[in-house]
Formats: C-alpha cells, sequence, structure tokens
C-alpha cells in the first residue's frame, strides 16, 4: 500500500501507491478520501495511550508524573505507525480483501 516499508522515513510516511500493485483497486477514490482516517487515528492513539498507561502505571509501579510522560512518549515514538495503521483501518471499511482479484 505505501512506496516505502518503514514509516520512519517522515517524508516517505504517507506516500502510497495511487493503485494496488496486485489488484489495481484505486486506493483513493475520491479527493479527501483519508480525512476520515483523522478519526480512526484518534481512536487507534487512545488505545495505544492506554496500553501505555495500564502497564506504566500498573505493571511497572510508575507515579502519574512519569506515567504521563510514558504515555506522551508513546504516542510521539509510534505516531508514524498510528498513522498508517489509521489510514489501513479506513481503507478496509470500503474495500473487502478479495484474493481472487488480480489484474
Amino acid at each position: 500500500m505505501y512506496k516505502t516499508k518503514n514509516p520512519y522515513i517522515f517524508s516517505e510516511t504517507l506516500n502510497m501507491h495511487d493503485n494496488c500493485p496486485h489488484c489495481k483497486t484505486k486506493f483513493k477514490i475520491e479527493p479527501s478520501f483519508f480525512y476520515g482516517a483523522m478519526y480512526v487515528s484518534y481512536a487507534v492513539g487512545v488505545a495505544f495511550a492506554v496500553a501505555a498507561f495500564i502497564i506504566s502505571y500498573f505493571f511497572i509501579g510508575l507515579g502519574r508524573l512519569n506515567t504521563f510522560f510514558v504515555i506522551a512518549g508513546t504516542l510521539f515514538l509510534f505516531f508514524p505507525i498510528i498513522l498508517r495503521l489509521s489510514r489501513n483501518i479506513w481503507i478496509n471499511f470500503f474495500f473487502k480483501y478479495n484474493p481472487e482479484k488480480t489484474n
């Protein structure tokens, strides 16, 4: 789906192919199609933050301030992955995987 596999090359994080290399499905079915991925990104970010909170506060036993820094660091560190994951989830609302569809 993306032109580069590494999401941490920041200039290439969201550069996508226009069409699927296998089935030639057009990814952007309309202008600004991926704006809806912002809502998904919020939910994915909250999930990462909750996971960081539970791990740092309950399992590691950090205080509230240090837990806040862990949450902020987790969201900063995983930001490119959250962006790509939210786009993938968003496009799967509209396209279903069909292994038999090629060219």
